[in-house]
């Protein structure tokens, strides 16, 4: 079932000094379905960011229209999109964006302190999700006392323990190393797997696009072609080296 519908999304930037036009995004069509682990993969410039973040009403587009569960963002009033996008968004990013003054069991309850839930529901949740994500001997201690991989497993807890219609990752492993990248993709698999989260993860790195079900590859602000993985996840990691290269070839032929 469909839980994102982009119909020709357009997205042009201006340049004030010779005011020339750039399209960051041109005439993307798009449909994620709930459940889908989707990644968005492209070159610096692609377009992959500004894709993201006209999906999630951070940014708004030039034309075309984005839907999420049946809900037209761009026709919502400004409070309206505000508590949407809290309440049916989860947000995840490089800079894992917690509160320093704030423990890591503090960090992922806020969400549910802004909505004003029942402290007996928090903990029980909270509870849930420090254990899912292996950061129960982590709880009270404060971001800077912990790792970067513990860090963004806090951050990846928080953008779930909302119940969001869709998860939006930003290059989510760019600031860890390999080891806390696997920990952190194993995350994001498993809650795919077993919560049926959806995600939309934008990356540069083909070692955490493998672990998506569906990537997406993008250029010149359009989606060239798309790859579905139907082995293993060392396969899809082959069919990804092996798109990303003709995307390099395609955009080297380009430039001739």
């Amino acid at each position: 079932m469909a839980l994102i519908e982009v119909k020709n999304l357009i997205k042009t930037y201006y340049g004030q000094k010779n005011k020339q036009s750039t399209n960051a995004l041109n005439g993307v069509e798009l449909t994620i379905n709930e459940g889908e682990f989707l990644g968005v993969m492209g070159p610096s410039g692609s377009g992959k960011t500004t894709l993201l973040n006209m999906l999630s009403g951070i940014d708004v587009p030039t034309g075309g229209n984005v839907v999420i569960e049946n809900q037209d963002l761009f026709s919502m009033k400004a409070e309206e999109l505000a508590l949407f996008r809290r309440r049916r968004m989860g947000f995840v990013f490089q800079e894992f964006n917690l509160l320093d003054s704030l423990t890591l069991r503090e960090n992922i309850m806020l969400p549910l302190i802004l909505d004003k839930k029942p402290m007996s529901q928090i903990e029980e949740k909270i509870n849930r999700y420090l254990q899912l994500f292996d950061i129960e001997k982590a709880a009270d201690k404060h971001p800077y006392n912990v790792s970067g991989g513990q860090q963004q497993r806090a951050a990846v807890a928080r953008a779930l323990v909302n119940n969001p219609a869709v998860i939006f990752a930003d290059e989510p492993t760019g600031n860890i190393d390999s080891k806390s990248a696997k920990a952190v993709m194993g995350c994001f698999e498993r809650i795919n797997e077993d919560e049926k989260a959806t995600i939309l993860m934008v990356t540069h790195d083909p070692f955490a696009a493998s672990y998506c079900k569906r990537i997406i590859f993008i250029r010149d602000g359009q989606i060239c072609f798309e790859q579905l993985r139907d082995g293993s996840r060392s396969q899809f990691f082959e069919k990804i080296i092996d798109s990303l290269a003709v995307l390099e070839g395609e955009a080297d032929k380009d430039e001739i």
